[in-house]
């Protein structure tokens, strides 16, 4: 009975999916190629591209890398490619926001990125990039399930410091 309820609890844990990350601790670390990497990727649709052709997707259960720690293995689930993506677009002056999305029925749980660009909001969905340019997250939200099977529960948004925004 024992084992049943802990393979309960780690099934459980299983589909909960994406988490929000906190980027408030990471510090920039003193490596060359990823510093030169960073200033590179200026804009979303870049980093979005580069996240594209470098990174495989790994659902990462117990673990959240940083983005550095991410550029090293080159593979996460999508908090954290939302994690790299909105460190290199916060680096180039971006404000960026984390949507936390929970589907209705299930335990699953995804993150989206979210950056305004010229006073309007455009999303990356792991690593593809969506230039919506929209005025409000609920309109993210709408397009990031027209083409979905499950159903909207709920959706927090975070703003780059962890804070709860929406």
């Amino acid at each position: 009975m024992k084992k049943l309820f802990l393979l309960l609890i780690l099934f459980i844990f299983l589909l909960t999916g994406c988490d929000i990350y906190n980027l408030n601790s990471f510090v920039l670390p003193d490596d060359a190629e990823f510093l030169a990497l960073v200033q590179e990727l200026d804009n979303p649709e870049k980093i979005c591209s580069y996240m594209k052709e470098n990174f495989a997707r790994k659902d990462n259960i117990f673990y959240s890398p940083n983005p550095y720690e991410l550029w090293l293995c080159q593979e996460g689930d999508c908090n954290d490619l939302v994690t790299f993506a909105m460190f290199v677009a916060n680096f180039h002056g971006y404000k960026t926001y984390q949507i936390q999305i929970s589907f209705k029925g299930t335990f699953i749980k995804h993150v989206l990125a979210v950056y305004l660009e010229d006073g309007k909001y455009t999303y990356s969905n792991f690593k593809a990039y969506y230039p919506l340019y929209v005025l409000s997250f609920d309109e993210i939200v709408s397009d990031y399930f027209i083409n979905h099977e499950l159903e909207l529960k709920s959706y927090k948004v975070y703003g780059y410091e962890n804070n709860l925004i929406k």
